[in-house]
């Protein structure tokens, strides 16, 4: 689960090169988008805090990615017994004037976390990333995240210094401060 009383700070990071992650997760399955899935987004949302109830992150979903995109570039894991488990979106945002790919709301329940869905999820996005011919790819974070910047930093993203996108601030100063007391500082540390 998040842990919601480390303080907020913007974090962007890239990926240039993506490295598969081993996933021994077998009884994880991963899906594309199918009709009526955002209210499986939104519980999931809903299910670690990002959204103060299920109607909001459903007409949030509703409102970003109503388009025919959104059944090739939303995924879905999926349990054994086909429970949806865990959500992540292969979308775009704007860098400047040119359009950038951004992954957006990689996202696990809690009682699902640290079991595979996330390598799973973040593999199945950037292979389709890489298929596409659509690198680098962006993402913005926070050091409360710091689980997932590990898994993001073990596939080969980096945290940007200086460089943003979509209107948000980069904080790296304030954010590796903060976020060096969760992870070795030489392991997040760009060069």
């Amino acid at each position: 689960m998040l842990d919601r009383s480390i303080p907020y700070k913007n974090l962007i990071m890239r990926c240039d090169s993506f490295e598969p992650l081993t996933d021994n997760a077998n009884d994880i399955t991963v899906r594309n988008y199918q009709t009526c899935d955002e209210k499986h987004w939104a519980d999931i949302e809903f299910s670690i805090g990002d959204f103060p109830s299920t109607d909001e992150a459903e007409q949030y979903f509703k409102a970003h990615y109503n388009t025919d995109d959104v059944f090739e570039r939303c995924f879905f894991a999926e349990d054994k017994n086909n429970n949806i488990i865990g959500t992540c979106i292969a979308w775009h945002d704007y860098k400047g004037d040119e359009t950038v790919s951004s992954l957006h709301w990689l996202a696990v329940l809690p009682e699902y976390q640290n079991k595979g869905a996330g390598k799973a999820l973040l593999n199945a996005v950037m292979r389709y990333y890489c298929q596409n011919h659509l690198m680098p790819v962006y993402l913005h974070t926070q050091p409360w995240s710091y689980k997932a910047i590990k898994l993001y930093l073990s596939a080969g993203f980096k945290i940007m210094k200086t460089e943003t996108f979509a209107n948000y601030k980069n904080e790296y100063d304030e954010a590796i401060n903060i976020l060096s007391n969760y992870l070795p500082i030489d392991s997040i540390i760009s060069e």
